[in-house]
């Protein structure tokens, strides 16, 4: 965390922040499992900070995901990643 004494990086750091923070649509989203990178997952799950699923559905961790099925879209992200990865092997 940076304090950015005299720069402004706290105050910008906070603004994206508060960006991250308002979820995305009340759709569908809130019946699925996501995809989010494990370390992120980790530490929203300690310090209760949202995450960005790939999908782009912000949300604080809070359940069990194995109740849920996992995002068609955060899905096929997910697989999409995998692909370009495996053409360039």
């Amino acid at each position: 965390m940076s304090f950015g004494f005299g720069t402004g990086t706290a105050v910008d750091e906070k603004v994206r922040e508060d960006q991250r923070t308002v979820p995305t649509d009340d759709g569908d989203h809130e019946r699925f499992s996501h995809y989010v990178e494990k370390d992120k997952l980790t530490e929203a799950m300690v310090m209760g900070t949202p995450v960005v699923a790939l999908c782009g559905k912000v949300w604080v961790p809070s359940r069990a995901p194995e109740k849920y099925p996992v995002c068609p879209e955060c899905k096929d992200a997910w697989e999409n990643m995998k692909d370009d990865a495996g053409d360039d092997a």
